[in-house]
């Protein structure tokens, strides 16, 4: 039972009453202890990846795997074991692919553990930071400016409480929130603090019930992985038709052994199949968060990897990201004749009053010691909508005052003589506070209005080591940075003209609000300061509206919206919870050092698939249509299937697996599918046709009982060079391993062409030397068709 005491107040939604008004102490370890006892526990499974069940059920049950694997069946039954390889070389993908994702997996748990945010949780009095799972329903929560609700709860405490629910609700506003208002898991704190009491723990929290029907780990939004379904999808439906046609013909036309039919059906069936190119591609993905987790950089969804590589605008929040969290007081301006030391207690009070200062704010804590005598009446939070906080203090003798601290420009009115000698400071990359006494109340939403200067605090800002050269990687990769600040846009850039970031500097104030106008403005300008939470939104959207592919990165609460509607969200580890749950990436080590290793991870995922993607899809090409050849000419299929997993594991499996894997800085480009078809259909046509020619001849040519062995040597001779050409195509630019592995893959050809075992295996024995030559032939001829083509793709099909 809960324990209700005398003077506890019900609040007519919740089932849990809230305390007495005053500051609520919390649970006794006797009540937690009830409560886990009853299983009132917020026990939501965190997911940051699929489960090992999940795994192997998405690497093991694919249409493909069931097309091949019925196939593989057969040929055991009717074939000798060399023509069932293929089914081996399946079983030998899929486990790989099981093994990396797995990998991939416990690196993606351990760092979402590391990352995660612990909420300060109030017990028998005492605060104390605990896991998201030992909540308890009952709880006290503690909250400020940055935290996420991870709970659904009562509010107990209110202190100029503002939470956002735009991730909930879609409103952007904040809501303030006063003692009995309820608050919902899922939202977050954008000024002020509080406490509240649990009410929903676990699977009946409002955000709990929303993350059952997702899961963090997600291959969605992908251009990559939705355009090879896409391919997919056309090769079934072309393998269909053709796979019937080959059936007919080699069973019903010929009518040779059923055996041998059956075999050289399924060899012409099994090559259309590109089931290596999904796998090699999540392959890709796994190893690519794999190497980014050692580095510390938490991939919360894999198609951000890709997505990251694909960007062109990359918009930075100044604090936290170019400049480092902490800042140090330079001086102290007392302005109007002010005594300093009383300035000094003024300041120290107001960094008394607020129990989660920020950057600023921690720095005047660190320079001017608390006042004992004086004491807090009522506090305004800093808010980054505001630009300004503020506290109402009994000075201890009897006087009291109200006193703001914020941006002196959103203070004080145009032309104030104090404001020039801010711009002055602001020139030369320093950061200044106004402190000015207000003569209205707190409450009023016009308190600044009338409010007299009285000193000016400058703050110089610690410029993170590695941000000059992360902007130069950006400059180097056609990637266009824009700085977007709530800072004062002198200051911020002075602070980017000291990292080597040129360009326009723009106070978004001025900026029009109409979106067309608006991203002209963006892409004529580089630093915009003076933004607001809702600003940065609106700029994030006007850049997407040209086209651009848009990252932005940030760490503080004001981030969230455009983290969110970007492109790519990149928070930092230290950031506030709401932006870490709202972003794709994390970098768990705060360093933006991190960030190019990521865009260079996405750009080698992508460009090495895309490679790939050809080598599979010309194998998919000229199988098909070599299978409607056979059709249309009513003779047999040249091939059988160890003939095509030999030619497959040479010219494809091996060489794909090594180049998947390679480094690649070649800006992601779009229109995947366009540019892997461009090559990959003419590619094929021509292997078609050339091996299909050396066959026709070789039946002319060739007669006797092996007559057919002969004709299939000749032929996979032909195709095995023509497939060689063309990995020798992909394989460029030349480095030394690629030269050696192309090579490697034509000497293994020519091992298993002259070793006698190898020959009988694979039933490939070159008859003659007439025949042969004229297959080398026929395949340089198609070799330098190759290369026009190709070339002339270039040059009149643009990706």
């Amino acid at each position: 039972m809960t324990h209700i005491d005398a003077g506890a107040e019900l609040d007519p939604v919740h089932p849990v009453p809230l305390p007495a008004p005053g500051r609520a102490k919390g649970l006794s370890a006797a009540e937690v202890a009830e409560r886990v006892a009853r299983g009132e526990v917020n026990d939501v499974p965190v997911r940051s990846s699929r489960s090992l069940g999940e795994i192997v059920r998405a690497n093991v049950f694919t249409r493909f795997n069931a097309i091949i694997g019925v196939l593989w069946l057969i040929m055991l039954s009717v074939a000798p074991f060399q023509d069932s390889l293929f089914g081996y070389v399946i079983i030998a993908n899929t486990g790989i692919g099981i093994i990396q994702e797995w990998r991939a997996k416990k690196t993606l748990d351990s760092l979402a553990v590391i990352g995660e945010a612990k909420p300060t949780v109030r017990r028998d009095g005492v605060a104390a930071e605990v896991s998201t799972s030992r909540i308890v329903l009952g709880d006290v929560i503690e909250i400020g400016p940055g935290d996420k609700i991870v709970v659904d709860g009562a509010c107990v405490e209110a202190d100029g409480l503002e939470i956002d629910e735009s991730l909930l609700t879609g409103e952007a506003d904040p809501v303030v929130k006063r003692r009995g208002d309820a608050v919902m898991s899922g939202s977050f704190v954008v000024a002020g603090g509080g406490a509240f009491t649990a009410t929903k723990v676990g699977r009946e929290a409002y955000a709990a019930q929303l993350a059952e029907e997702a899961s963090r780990f997600t291959l969605v939004h992908s251009e990559l992985r939705s355009g090879i379904s896409t391919i997919l999808k056309y090769v079934t439906w072309m393998m269909v038709p053709t796979a019937t046609g080959l059936v007919i013909s080699q069973l019903v036309v010929k009518q040779h052994g059923f055996k041998d039919s059956v075999a050289r059906t399924v060899g012409g069936i099994v090559p259309m199949v590109p089931e290596g190119l999904v796998l090699l591609t999540s392959v890709a993905f796994a190893i690519g968060v794999i190497r980014l987790g050692r580095k510390q950089c938490l991939v919360q969804e894999l198609p951000a990897i890709e997505g990251l590589a694909r960007i062109d605008t990359v918009c930075l929040d100044k604090t936290g990201t170019l400049t480092e969290g902490g800042m140090d007081v330079t001086e102290l301006r007392p302005l109007g004749g002010a005594d300093e030391s009383y300035v000094r207690k003024v300041l120290g009070a107001l960094g008394e009053s607020d129990p989660r200062p920020n950057p600023s704010l921690q720095a005047i804590i660190d320079a001017y010691p608390d006042s004992e005598d004086w004491r807090c009446v009522e506090s305004l939070p800093f808010s980054s909508a505001r630009k300004y906080s503020g506290a109402t203090f009994n000075e201890g003798n009897g006087e009291s005052g109200t006193w703001l601290l914020g941006a002196p420009d959103v203070l004080l009115p145009a032309g104030d003589p104090a404001l020039a000698e801010t711009d002055r400071l602001n020139e030369e990359g320093l950061r200044v506070l106004l402190l000015a006494r207000a003569t209205g109340d707190l409450d009023d939403p016009d308190v600044k209005k009338g409010a007299r200067p009285t000193a000016l605090v400058v703050l110089e800002q610690r410029l993170r080591p590695d941000a000059a050269d992360i902007l130069r990687y950006f400059a180097e990769q056609d990637v266009r940075a824009k700085v977007l600040s709530g800072d004062n846009a002198v200051s911020v850039g002075a602070v980017a003209g000291k990292l080597g970031l040129s360009g326009a500097v723009v106070d978004a104030r001025r900026l029009p609000d109409e979106r067309e106008e608006m991203a002209k403005s963006l892409d004529k300008g580089t630093v915009f300061g003076r933004v607001t939470p809702r600003q940065k939104r609106d700029m994030v959207g006007a850049l997407q509206s040209r086209g651009h592919t848009v990252a932005m990165t940030g760490d503080g609460v004001n981030d969230v919206l455009a983290l969110k509607d970007a492109d790519i969200g990149v928070s930092m580890g230290s950031g506030s919870e709401a932006t870490r749950a709202v972003a794709q990436i994390v970098l768990l080590n705060n360093s933006f050092s991190t960030l190019p290793s990521v865009v260079a991870e996405g750009r080698r995922v992508i460009g090495n698939i895309t490679r790939v993607a050809t080598l599979f899809l010309v194998k998919t090409v000229y199988s098909v249509l070599l299978a409607v050849l056979v059709v249309c000419w009513r003779v047999e299929y040249p091939f059988l299937p160890r003939h095509l997993t030999l030619l497959s594991t040479l010219t494809i499996g091996i060489p794909a697996f090594f180049l998947a894997l390679a480094p690649n800085t070649e800006r992601a480009r779009p229109h995947f599918v366009r540019r892997v078809m461009r090559y990959s259909i003419p590619s094929g046509v021509i292997a078609a046709i050339a091996t299909f020619v050396t066959y026709l001849v070789a039946r002319h040519h060739y007669t006797g009982p092996d007559q057919l062995n002969a004709e299939t040597s000749a032929a996979t001779l032909t195709l095995f060079l023509i497939s060689m050409w063309v990995l020798a195509i992909i394989a460029r630019p030349y480095t030394w391993w690629r030269v050696a592995l192309v090579a490697s893959m034509g000497l293994a050809f020519v091992v298993v062409l002259i070793v006698p075992w190898l020959q009988h295996f694979f039933a490939l024995k070159l008859v003659g030397v007439e025949m042969p030559w004229i297959a080398v032939g026929i395949s340089v001829v198609a070799a330098a068709v190759l290369e026009v083509l190709w070339r002339w793709v270039d040059r009149r099909i643009p990706a």
